[in-house]
């Protein structure tokens, strides 16, 4: 099982599009208060489309909260401060992706925490860092990839299919 987990996230089309990831790979999504927003915001549900019933979601107070339910085992985080890149980890198994807001990232204590589970998508020296939505599409599909795409359509499925 692969569990996303939004620390903080601000904008709700971001949680929106990362919502639909959820529910298209079977991924949990895990969000940790405050949001930028209303769960219930029209953008964050537009942005999601049909998909939320789709969506096993989770809200949680604090990141406190969200370790004491579901521990800090195999987790991974997600910042441009990271040591090495995301194809580096071993994502086979249940994973946990953790991924800051889009203003500030990943809270420095989690980052030094858990140093040896810090992973970064690499991108040119001039740009800051990816789109929310887009980080956690890449992470989470490498992850898939690596599970050999657990319950998912295999592309032979869809032979003929045009």
């Amino acid at each position: 099982m692969i569990d996303i987990v939004l620390v903080e996230p601000e904008i709700p089309m971001n949680t929106g599009n990362i919502a639909r990831t959820c529910a298209a790979t079977g991924a949990r999504l895990h969000l940790i208060k405050p949001l930028g927003f209303d769960i219930s915001d029209r953008a964050v549900k537009r942005a999601g489309l049909d998909y939320w019933p789709l969506v096993d979601l989770h809200v949680y107070e604090n990141i406190e909260e969200y370790f004491a339910q579901n521990g800090d085992g195999n987790i991974y985080l997600a910042t441009t401060k990271a040591p090495r890149g995301y194809a580096e980890a071993d994502l086979k198994g249940d994973v946990a992706l953790l991924f800051g807001k889009e203003t500030a990232g990943l809270p420095l204590y989690l980052r030094e925490k858990y140093y040896d589970r810090c992973v970064r998508i690499p991108i040119r020296a001039e740009a800051r860092s990816l789109n929310l939505a887009n980080s956690v599409a890449i992470l989470c599909y490498e992850a898939l990839r690596q599970q050999g795409f657990p319950g998912l359509r295999d592309y032979g499925e869809m032979k003929g299919a045009l």
